[in-house]
């Protein structure tokens, strides 16, 4: 393999995932058919299953959804738990040469039908436990194929699905054909559907071996829901092309029994969204924690400094922060694999991914030098490893995110660089608040505030004000065991004016409960503002 920082590691990877008619399902069986497989924690016991009985039976669901009119480009919704069920239907709906369409267990009625609807899936995969949210009335023709249970109302069994003789041969699809349709977690807006191309596995491998710098020894563990991108694309697809053991546990999160995990299943490799790593560091607080994993990756939003500070002084481990989006799969990292890992700098992304060729613009599309703030675009003609199609069966919806020629593709949020070509976020171009003519990006505010010891999570956002605009309000969630008092706003405002500016403290300090999240832990600011605003 050449050397990860040549044109020549890039064609490599376009030579393997985007010249040619392949299947995802094979790719990933012949990857690892002795050591992949998965590993398996649920709220009853623990499970392993190797490759070759994953293959065999969604084989066997293969066949059975084959017979039942699925095959290649439909898609099949799948709402289920992490398992080994799951497993077996992606690999039963990649075998088909179909496109996989998850649906996560969080999802209301409204989410899922709303999926569904769009995406016109001829099948839903579910259990008894999520089928009570799916509207049968609202699905028109898509079946349902119900796993653990005698079928109900209409639907159908998993029993009979892995009892069907199972199904020869792979469905080849063309590189630009559809293996994934995801749906945005709406974080400022309507959900919107993305196709991922079978090509986009190209994307999906450097980051595997660049940023989370998985090696041929580790044992991985990406504790994100395969609901959303990062599980999806990193902790099933990413792992397994590859060739690796993944592992699943289907317990509600508590940050006091990761250690033991680490350590049962010698872990050594492990990546999560900040919100675990926060609650992490309200339950473990100052505590040496011995045998952590030698890597920890960081990805869904911006890792504030002090966790990162914290994991250094706890767990001797420095956390690494990565940035991307789900049109994008991830684009800018702070590599964890030892030749492109860089001296990762606090609050800061990293460095664009060989491939993928990363800018700043202002207004007009100007790319912007370092030190300036803008919006974060990708230069599509020149980053060969840019996949995103367009949005499905939207093309105004489209249109909007990218400049008239097509030639950048706008993220949406707001950085800027540092000399070394280091990005630092600054939050959703919605986000950025404008107070007394200083644009002030909301992350380095709620990283200031979390430093204060008794805040375990921050929310920022801009409120109208009469005489500057717009004046900073900050919602916090404290610390287990810590109470609020009258001098707490006193002490988060002085310690904001001390570490930033005069201009960038907030003016308000509410203490809430919970603050308002996707379904995959990103903070939804906007429902912050529409109740200020209310």
């Amino acid at each position: 393999m050449p050397e990860p920082w040549t044109d020549a590691y890039v064609d490599s990877l376009l030579d393997k995932y985007a010249k040619r008619p392949a299947n995802l399902a094979r790719m990933i069986v012949d990857a690892g058919p002795w050591r992949g497989g998965l590993d398996y924690l649920g709220p009853d016991g623990e499970s392993s299953h190797s490759m070759p009985e994953l293959e065999e039976k969604s084989a066997s669901v293969a066949a059975y959804l084959a017979a039942h009119g699925v095959s290649k480009g439909d898609r099949v919704g799948v709402l289920l738990p992490k398992g080994p069920e799951l497993v077996v239907s992606a690999l039963a709906v990649w075998r088909l040469g179909a496109a996989y369409v998850p649906l996560f267990t969080a999802f209301g009625t409204d989410a899922i039908a709303m999926r569904v609807k769009d995406s016109e899936a001829s099948y839903v995969i579910t259990d008894a436990a999520n089928f009570a949210k799916v509207d049968l009335a609202s699905m028109g023709s898509c079946r349902v194929l119900l796993v653990g249970e005698e079928p109900v109302g209409g639907t159908e069994s998993w029993s009979n699905a892995v009892d069907t003789p199972p199904r020869d041969g792979y469905v080849d699809i063309g590189p630009q054909d559809m293996i994934v349709l995801l749906y945005t977690s709406g974080t400022t807006g309507a959900p919107k559907g993305v196709p991922v191309p079978l090509w986009a596995l190209a994307g999906f491998e450097a980051y595997m071996t660049l940023g989370i710098g998985l090696r041929d020894s580790d044992r991985f563990w990406n504790l994100a829901d395969p609901g959303w991108a990062y599980g999806l694309y990193y902790g099933l697809i990413g792992p397994m092309i590859l060739g690796h053991r993944i592992l699943y546990v289907n317990r509600p999160f508590d940050p006091n029994s990761v250690e033991e995990i680490w350590r049962r299943y010698g872990i050594t490799n492990f990546a999560a969204a900040p919100t675990a790593y926060r609650a992490m560091r309200s339950a473990i607080g100052d505590r040496k924690v011995q045998g952590s994993p030698v890597v920890m990756s960081s990805a869904g939003e911006p890792l504030n400094p002090e966790v990162i500070h914290w994991a250094k002084a706890t767990l001797g481990v420095e956390i690494r922060d990565h940035y991307g989006q789900t049109e994008l799969g991830m684009v800018i990292n702070n590599h964890n694999d030892g030749r492109l890992r860089n001296e990762a700098v606090p609050g800061s992304m990293g460095l664009p991914t060989p491939g993928i060729r990363a800018v700043v613009v202002a207004e007009g599309f100007v790319e912007q030098g370092p030190g300036k703030d803008g919006e974060v675009a990708i230069d599509a003609g020149a980053s060969p490893l840019f996949w995103f199609p367009g949005y499905y069966r939207a093309p105004e919806r489209t249109a909007e995110r990218f400049s008239p020629d097509r030639r950048y593709y706008l993220t949406g949020d707001v950085a800027s660089t540092d000399g070394s070509g280091n990005f630092f976020f600054a939050g959703r171009s919605d986000d950025v608040i404008l107070t007394a003519g200083y644009r002030v990006g909301p992350f380095e505010v709620e990283s200031a505030v979390m430093s204060h010891p008794k805040v375990a999570e921050c929310a920022v956002i801009g409120v109208p004000d009469e005489l500057r605009g717009e004046s900073i309000r900050a919602y916090v969630v404290l610390r287990p065991g810590t109470q609020a008092g009258p001098e707490l706003e006193g002490e988060i405002q002085q310690l904001v004016r001390e570490r930033l500016s005069k201009t960038s403290y907030p003016r308000e300090v509410l203490v809430v409960e919970e603050l308002p999240k996707t379904p995959s832990g990103k903070v939804q600011r906007f429902l912050l503002r529409a109740g200020a605003a209310g």
